[in-house]
């Protein structure tokens, strides 16, 4: 039996973590948020650990307001990187393992083939900025760490993309989405599915991995393919539009799909096609 500590617990990825790991008998998961642990407090997560004594901690808390952070960059810090840093000297003093989410923020979005793990990352925002330190403060006092990067995370839970969408589709029946940004939707319960793989390893390889549904939208393909597979498509008139007709505090970056070669051989998994999953998620919500 395996024993899990599940940070930032109310979150999307979270709540999946939850659904998955409560079905799997060779994992005993303990979640938290904010409530029952914040992970700024350094004393708090240290006596948390040291008590609970887990073989992992999954950490899926982050400060994920992309605009917001551009004025709340110490906020932002606090969260994305010296949380992180509490997370990593607790499991060092406990003999814990850590799986890390990070984000495709940490590049420069300028490529025009799927990053791999070992590109040079080039943050534009402040928000991913703080993600890469914290990757950084996680790889130094935790060198047999697991860092996952993801992008464009959506489920049942929470606020996202999907339920943006349909929330305002229902309202207006008009809605102008960017075109010009490219990278893959990624549902939450697949990597969920994903890092339940990775704990129920022997001995899972330490290493950055990158993690995305397979395939290839925009985030116009992804409203149409929304509002198709909910059955609004003739509902709604989705315009596509230029980043630039949609000015935002903080830069996204224009091309960031994630190359997730390592993540299959080394785990030998199967990642679903994003349009698959987001078909099963529609499901789910309905």
């Amino acid at each position: 039996m395996k024993k899990v500590l599940v940070t930032g617990g109310n979150g999307q990825l979270g709540n999946c973590l939850r659904e998955v790991l409560e079905r799997e008998t060779g994992i005993e998961a303990v979640f938290t948020d904010v409530a029952e642990l914040d992970i700024t407090n350094p004393e708090a997560v240290d006596k948390f650990v040291g008590d609970l004594r887990p073989d992992y901690i999954v950490n899926c808390a982050a400060y994920t307001a992309v605009d917001k952070a551009e004025s709340e960059d110490s906020q932002a810090a606090r969260l994305n990187t010296e949380a992180v840093g509490n997370i990593a000297k607790a499991a060092a003093r406990h003999n814990a393992r850590v799986i890390h989410i990070s984000t495709d923020y940490v590049f420069a979005g300028d490529s025009h083939r799927p990053y791999a793990e070992n590109d040079e990352p080039y943050p534009q925002s402040i928000y991913g900025r703080t993600k890469l330190e914290g990757e950084g403060v996680l790889k130094a006092f935790c060198p047999d760490c697991i860092i996952i990067r993801t992008a464009w995370l959506y489920s049942e839970y929470g606020g996202n993309f999907v339920k943006t969408m349909l929330r305002i589709g229902g309202a207006t029946k008009s809605i102008r989405v960017v075109s010009d940004q490219i990278g893959t939707p990624t549902y939450a319960g697949d990597l969920a599915e994903c890092i339940r793989t990775i704990i129920l390893k022997d001995n899972p390889s330490a290493g950055i991995y990158h993690f995305t549904n397979e395939g290839v939208a925009s985030w116009y393909d992804f409203a149409k393919a929304i509002f198709r597979l909910s059955g609004m498509e003739e509902e709604v008139e989705v315009t596509p539009i230029g980043s630039e007709e949609y000015p935002t505090p903080a830069r996204r970056p224009l091309y960031s799909v994630l190359n997730k070669r390592k993540i299959k051989e080394t785990f030998n998994i199967n990642i679903p096609y994003w349009e698959n999953s987001l078909k099963k998620c529609l499901k789910q919500m309905k």
